[in-house]
């Protein structure tokens, strides 16, 4: 409901009005929905579902586009107000947190954990205006899957020791990390629910799924996570897509929309100082087909000239082994360092995973140009319209 609630305090006196609404994609049907308000999830629409589906089943509903700037700000204003309130905080997502409480009996007076996660929860709606659902547990896992519980807007926690009575109510595709593979392999097996695994003996799990795959379900069944709330966590990635209004069929339109997405990524790792290894591109056919095709350079690259060589070529060999309508585009960086890492010396003439030294710096002062006369002030050759100079 994050981007609902997000989408209702930008427009209140639009979508802040509307009790079927849908964010994500297009009136028009196009996209997917990032998010419903839970009288449209009544119809059966879902997250990720494409628009147009959302449409069919709830035809009344209101759709209305992600504003990633306003979601953003929102999720600072909810992280900034953990912070006051937790020593240790770590965002799983822009919608999820994790706070530690562990050090702060003797400062809470000994507070009963739900009685904490309730003035929390009052803090975070009165400063920000974002209504949240908490989970409290002895392991992120059990927190996690108690703030589930906890929707819409409510707390539950689950008192220590009772972890894996808590657990047995899941089913266990509902466990996070139990994909749809997987679940379809336990349910080939008879195995649905957490209490259907409990009393298979661990050993016949490591020969069903592997000895690592076999205690990882062994512990979450019964609710064991040994992971920890970490503040701070490095980012992964760095990624824009775009959904059309129609379908590209134009390889140069494409490669254009290309050019468009590899500014916006190749700045946004210049803003946080960092610089990655793998791009990768990915395209949702008008079938709704998603294909995505990867590259690993020996070096790191920031630069917009050297991501745009690359992610152009990436799309050049996704289209070659299927060419159909685009529906979506989208480019990634991941496997990011900090500052200046090493780079690949460019020995070669036409080496497309080079990057100089020359072609960083003129990204950054593009970079400059943009923060001091905005974003239009300066655009590669590639994005200018027949006439304009």
């Amino acid at each position: 409901m994050f981007y609902v609630q997000v989408a209702r305090m930008e427009d209140p006196e639009g979508a802040g009005k509307q009790e079927l609404l849908i964010v994500g994609g297009s009136p028009a049907g196009r996209g997917v929905v990032t998010s419903a308000s839970y009288p449209v999830r009544a119809f059966g629409v879902q997250s990720g579902m494409p628009t147009s589906q959302a449409l069919r089943l709830c035809p009344a509903a209101v759709v209305v586009p992600v504003s990633r700037k306003a979601c953003a700000a929102r999720s600072r204003e909810v992280k900034e107000v953990l912070h006051r309130l937790a020593p240790v905080v770590q965002a799983a997502s822009i919608d999820e947190f994790y706070v530690d409480l562990a050090g702060t009996e003797r400062l809470l007076r000994d507070e009963p954990l739900v009685r904490t996660a309730r003035r929390i929860r009052q803090t975070v709606l009165r400063e920000t205006g974002i209504s949240v659902s908490i989970g409290g547990g002895t392991r992120k896992l059990i927190a996690k899957l108690a703030a589930g519980r906890a929707k819409p807007g409510g707390v539950r926690v689950v008192p220590a020791g009772q972890e894996e009575t808590f657990m047995k109510g899941f089913r266990l595709r509902e466990i996070p990390g139990v994909g749809p593979a997987l679940a379809e392999t336990l349910e080939e097996r008879g195995l649905l629910t957490v209490e259907d695994l409990l009393p298979v003996e661990r050993r016949w799990l490591d020969r069903w799924f592997g000895e690592a795959r076999g205690r990882w379900l062994w512990e979450r069944a019964r609710g064991i996570d040994v992971s920890r709330v970490v503040s701070g966590e490095p980012r992964k990635s760095v990624s824009s897509e775009r959904t059309f209004a129609s379908d590209l069929h134009d390889d140069l339109l494409l490669e254009k929309e290309v050019l468009r997405l590899v500014t916006s990524v190749g700045g946004a790792l210049r803003r946080a100082g960092l610089q990655g290894r793998t791009i990768t591109v990915k395209i949702r056919d008008d079938d709704f087909r998603t294909r995505t095709a990867s590259r690993t350079i020996p070096g790191t690259l920031e630069a917009d000239a050297t991501l745009w060589r690359i992610a152009r070529e990436l799309v050049r060999e996704l289209r070659r082994r299927r060419r159909r309508g685009v529906r979506l585009l989208g480019v990634g960086v991941s496997s990011l360092v900090e500052g200046a890492g090493p780079r690949q010396l460019e020995l070669f003439r036409g080496d497309v995973s080079a990057e100089s030294e020359r072609q960083r710096t003129l990204s950054r002062i593009v970079d400059d140009l943009k923060e001091r006369f905005g974003e239009d002030a300066v655009l590669p050759g590639g994005l200018l319209e027949e006439g304009e100079d």
